[in-house]
């Protein structure tokens, strides 16, 4: 079964259509960089495949669901399946970075002694371990995006939508990133990156096998021989 379904989706906002005719299968443990210029529709094929928008036509299937079937309740469900890691943080300043990681887990009713140990496993993973309990006002850009990245995979999803991650930070804290996800995609995960960083999808193709696709004139597309 395929992860992510797409059949002759198109996406139009105020009678202006940003995305058309898109036919795209995304298999479990799957690896795809998405690119194209700045206001290309990355972020809006995002938000469809985490069914913050639903298509204007065609179908959009998820684990085997059609979204357009699919109550308040059911969409939830599915949603616990996808992380999503979006370029700005959005973090709860009183809380610490470890409880701001957690919250998934609080928001599905999951906590538990077992839960607990992952957490610390997960905090010290992303390298995050001494920060543990700082506020997010005193993360720098890398650190922030480092716990936004725990904080997607918490809950183990199947599959990472990951939404320009690296645009803030340096190219080294960039490469820490990449790594990241090209480990937790060798973990089984499907992980969907956008960025219009060629040289972060060229460092990528030396590591992972990782299918690079293009938003160009609405239409999503196989990338050139360039990449």
């Amino acid at each position: 079964m395929q992860l992510i379904e797409l059949e002759d989706v198109a996406y139009a906002y105020s009678g202006n259509r940003l995305l058309q005719g898109v036919n795209l299968h995304i298999r479990p443990g799957s690896f795809h960089f998405l690119t194209g210029p700045s206001g290309a529709g990355k972020t809006t094929f995002l938000r469809l495949l985490y069914m913050e928008l639903m298509p204007t036509s065609g179908t959009l299937r998820l684990f085997g669901k059609d979204a357009a079937a699919l109550d308040r309740d059911a969409i939830a469900r599915v949603r616990r399946r996808i992380g999503v890691v979006h370029q700005d943080c959005d973090f709860l300043d009183h809380l610490s970075v470890a409880e701001n990681i957690a919250l998934p887990l609080s928001v599905a009713g999951t906590p538990s002694p077992a839960a607990e140990e992952d957490l610390a496993e997960l905090i010290a993973w992303v390298g995050l371990g001494e920060r543990a309990r700082a506020r997010p006002p005193e993360l720098s850009g890398g650190e922030r995006q480092r716990a936004a990245l725990a904080r997607a995979v918490i809950t183990a999803p199947d599959l990472i939508l990951a939404d320009e991650p690296t645009g803030n930070v340096d190219w080294d804290m960039s490469l820490r990133l990449l790594t990241l996800l090209i480990e937790l995609n060798r973990m089984g995960r499907a992980v969907i990156l956008a960025t219009h960083d060629l040289n972060l999808i060229r460092a990528a193709k030396a590591q992972v096998a990782a299918r690079v696709l293009r938003i160009r004139d609405r239409h999503i597309e196989p990338a050139g021989a360039e990449l």
